[in-house]
């Protein structure tokens, strides 16, 4: 058995039988090695590879830095904000949820931590109003989405490494995606509300002095992107040393501004940010193996040919490539898909002519959608585990979040003016 065909039939086989994703990469990749005769000392040196890049640092500051800003209390912040300003319209806290999810997308960079922010807050909310408590957590599990496409993302950093393409053009180049997807998601929920016109309760137009002073107090958590990214862009700082500026920026407000966190809290966000980053960084160090010996077998650059091989239209191409990323994201996570999947498909987007900052955009977009399709959905199990409805329900009554959101891909891959205008216009190299 060759050692491309190995490696896969592990990894499915170990995946089906509900092993961690993490651990189904790295069995795959070692046992394909030892069957195939290689010597299995190479693996320290590999997995030492994958993770050794000054770049990943960016990780862990970034998680750092989403759950500090969640302890500081910005997301509420951010929420009492939109609120004042769009809760009194039919469907205003549909509008809330999406745009609060864009707002903290350019703070925390992960879905999941984003779905956690908002959720906990506007599910309840939405369900007080009268708003279906089932479709309350199917829209801010979709929103979630939002997290690792608008900067500072996640996902973009692992593309950008692994691409070895410009992080911060990555980063500017996912802002108007980010908010394409928004409004989609916004259209369809005032879209399936209409149902109910007359049935919410719509809070009272707040006054000029409410949402100044409502301003005021969100203002500190706004200023997060503006100093990241700024930082970022005025040639002041990189990507990851923007990261560890989030996180100093975050305690900052936290405990002497906002002053929500407390001393004693500090061990408790420590606590979680270490998961949060250990997961991420166990993913890459074991995708790394199993990307190194796709490549080292040559089975990458063959499948590579293959997909050539069945049509030379761009279009058709990248409708393909679309459709294996989304069946895949519904059983991988981004960055698991990004090891994967880069070796093989990067090559046919350099031949067709496809910018790979586009293919970047559009790739992490598709693997937003992943979160939210079930079985392996990590946004669904987490709005389900704060609002309390079951999988099997969100998971139908996400669907036309997902429709909404494969109209979003479908222009983003089409259309690389989505990507490229923004990145071009400021000069992001």
């Amino acid at each position: 058995m060759s050692l491309g065909i190995s490696l896969f039939l592990f990894f499915f086989v170990l995946l089906t039988a509900g092993l961690p994703i993490s651990i189904s990469l790295g069995v795959a990749a070692v046992a394909s090695l030892f069957l195939n005769d290689f010597p299995l000392s190479v693996l320290p040196t590999v997995i030492y590879a994958s993770l050794g890049k000054f770049t990943l640092l960016a990780i862990p500051f970034f998680i750092l830095a989403g759950v500090i800003m969640e302890y500081a209390g910005i997301s509420k912040r951010l929420i009492n904000l939109a609120n004042v300003f769009v809760a009194h319209i039919e469907g205003g806290l549909a509008v809330v949820t999406v745009v609060v999810a864009c707002f903290f997308a350019a703070i925390s960079g992960s879905g999941p931590a984003t779905v956690a922010a908002i959720g906990t807050i506007l599910i309840p909310a939405m369900t007080k109003a009268g708003y279906d408590k089932g479709f309350s957590a199917s829209l801010v599990a979709a929103s979630g989405n939002i997290g690792i496409i608008i900067p500072p993302s996640i996902a973009f950093v692992v593309f950008g490494v692994l691409a070895e393409v410009s992080i911060g053009r990555l980063f500017i180049a996912g802002i108007i995606p980010g908010i394409l997807l928004g409004v989609c998601l916004i259209v369809v929920s005032l879209f399936l509300l209409r149902k109910q016109k007359g049935q919410l309760i719509r809070s009272r137009r707040s006054t000029t002095a409410e949402k100044w002073q409502a301003f005021k107090e969100a203002f500190w958590g706004l200023m997060t992107p503006v100093i990241i990214l700024g930082g970022i862009y005025g040639g002041i700082v990189t990507p990851t040393e923007a990261a560890g500026v989030a996180v100093i920026y975050g305690l900052f407000v936290g405990i002497f501004i906002y002053r929500e966190i407390k001393i004693k809290d500090l061990s408790r966000i420590l606590l979680v940010a270490s998961v949060g980053s250990a997961t991420v960084m166990f993913i890459i160090a074991f995708a790394g193996v199993f990307a190194w010996v796709l490549t080292t077998s040559h089975y990458a650059t063959d499948l590579s040919e293959k997909l050539l091989s069945i049509t030379t239209n761009k279009a058709l191409i990248l409708l393909l490539i679309n459709i294996i990323l989304l069946i895949a994201g519904c059983f991988i996570d981004a960055a698991s898909a990004y090891f994967i999947f880069l070796p093989i498909m990067l090559p046919v987007i350099r031949t067709i002519g496809v910018d790979p900052i586009v293919f970047g955009v559009f790739m992490t977009v598709n693997l937003a959608i992943g979160m939210i399709t079930p079985p392996v959905g990590l946004d669904i199990f987490m709005a389900s585990n704060i609002s309390g409805v079951s999988l099997k329900e969100i998971s139908v009554k996400v669907m036309p979040f997902v429709l909404a959101s494969l109209v979003a891909l479908g222009l983003v891959t089409y259309i690389p003016w989505f990507s490229l205008w923004l990145p071009n216009a400021i000069g992001i190299k």
